[in-house]
């Protein structure tokens, strides 16, 4: 293989980037980087080198960045480095050190790519500038007299080989179809132009250039998992299947174009099944028992708010449950509620649902603040219209606190029939802001106060009544 023509000939294919465009290289000091490196310069690309030293293997990992520093210095190219204490950074997100490495490798490479934000040429968030700065303050760079700013892309490594394991790796996670398909050519602005070539021929391209490259020592440990794959299972299954790295890149396009179909069949099915309100979404549970492939649908529109394929099951159990049973994520929560799944961010001041457990106390919301309290015999009703006192026995929890909608009716208190809320927002000459702006409070599908205007006859306090539940609405100022 005459590598640098099939490199070549691979970033036109996938339409990777144009010659005369500036390219950032992520190089570690690795025969892969190293071999970029010198593809890029006999091709004659423009380009910068960036480095991370994640301060993993001590004198090793400061070896490393001085020989990427001089590299930089061979082709005369703009340098950049970053140390990273990787190790505190994983155990504070509670991460793995190889999640923790690619998370802080990306943002930094993305960062350096966007830097020219800092300068208050576009708008930035103050939090976004000061990350920014702490990032300037932390590199190295020797400049050649061009901007940061007229970087386009950022190309990493990756190879043949890297995709096989990432394909193994995604199948045994079971992450789907989306995992089999791969390491992808381009993904936003990070570009992987050696995934053509394998791990063979990219040491064949250094030994006859004569290329320096450094060795890690921590490839040869099955430690992490990817060596595992690497130096243990991808060999084993050679010796019963001598094609499978041939095998596995083909099903890898293949599984490429697979996924576009799949991903342009569930984007046409999530748009018949989600109905938008706010940063709410609401799911029709009828619609969603039709579904075809249903667990997969499910899967795709929980997993971008932070849901498990595990939790699908879960999920899926929510279309038979009743009313007010929910499941949550670190930062949602899908609530059943009638006759929809209600996924709305948690903590959030504008959503228009919120779950009252039975040990809540407070409630922020929208609205205003709703304090809960329980109390024993109060003896005096308050006549306040934003206080509400309910007997406690006829209340089932967990409570929900949402927005009125059309159809839904209460029995007013001093009134044995229903009425609409529709109607009783007429009779009480609501303005339409007032209608809009309403909320109810309720329990098992029942609605027990509207919320600020009148509770519900049936859950009022009796004769005889001990446990008395307390609701007391005020606003901010």
């Amino acid at each position: 293989m005459n590598l640098l023509s099939s490199f070549q000939q691979c970033i036109k294919k996938e339409n990777l980037f144009q010659p005369k465009q500036r390219l950032l290289l992520a190089v570690s000091g690795g025969v892969d980087s190293v071999v970029l490196c010198e593809l890029c310069q006999q091709a004659g690309y423009d380009f910068a080198i960036a480095h991370c030293n994640f301060q993993l293997r001590k004198e090793e990992s400061d070896g490393d960045e001085k020989f990427v520093e001089a590299l930089a210095k061979k082709y005369a190219v703009e340098y950049f480095v970053k140390k990273f204490d990787t190790e505190k950074y994983a155990a504070q997100n509670k991460i793995s050190i190889q999640v923790a490495a690619r998370e802080l490798r990306y943002d930094w490479f993305n960062f350096l790519v966007e830097a020219n934000k800092a300068d208050g040429s576009k708008e930035m968030t103050d939090g976004r500038k000061e990350k920014i700065t702490d990032v300037s303050k932390n590199l190295f760079s020797k400049k050649t007299g061009y901007q940061l700013s007229t970087i386009n892309y950022i190309l990493t490594a990756h190879h043949a080989d890297d995709n096989i394991e990432t394909i193994l790796m995604n199948f045994f996670k079971g992450t789907g179809i989306n995992g089999l398909k791969g390491i992808l050519p381009k993904q936003k602005n990070v570009l992987r132009p050696l995934l053509f070539a394998g791990k063979e021929d990219i040491l064949l391209f250094a030994k006859e250039n004569g290329l320096e490259y450094r060795e890690d020592s921590s490839n040869s440990s099955d430690k992490y998992t990817r060596n595992y794959f690497r130096n243990q299972l991808i060999p084993g299954l050679q010796k019963v299947f001598p094609q499978v790295k041939e095998n596995l890149l083909d099903n890898a396009e293949r599984f490429r174009e697979i996924n576009s179909i799949y991903n342009l069949s569930i984007e046409n099915t999530k748009k018949k099944l989600i109905i938008f309100e706010g940063k709410e979404m609401h799911l029709p549970v009828l619609k969603l028992l039709k579904t075809a492939a249903l667990h997969s649908v499910l899967f795709e529109i929980i997993k971008e708010v932070g849901f498990t394929a595990a939790q699908t099951n879960e999920v899926l159990k929510l279309l038979n449950s009743e009313s007010g049973k929910y499941i949550q994520s670190p930062t949602h929560r899908i609530l059943r509620n009638r006759k929809w799944l209600i996924i709305s961010p948690l903590n959030d001041l504008e959503a228009n649902h919120f779950l009252i457990k039975e040990k809540d106390t407070v409630i922020i919301f929208s609205g205003g603040k709703l304090s809960i309290e329980k109390e024993v015999n109060p003896g005096k009703i308050q006549a306040d219209k934003n206080t509400a006192q309910l007997d406690a026995l006829q209340i089932q929890f967990p409570l929900i606190l949402r927005k009125w909608k059309p159809g839904d009716y209460f029995y007013p208190l001093g009134m044995q029939k229903k009425k609409k809320l529709s109607r009783f927002f007429i009779d009480q000459k609501l303005s339409l802001n007032e209608k809009q702006q309403a909320w109810v409070i309720e329990s098992d599908k029942k609605i027990i106060w509207v919320v600020g205007h009148r509770i519900d006859d049936r859950f009022k306090i009796k004769d005889g009544s001990v446990n008395i539940l307390k609701f007391s609405l005020t606003f901010s100022k």
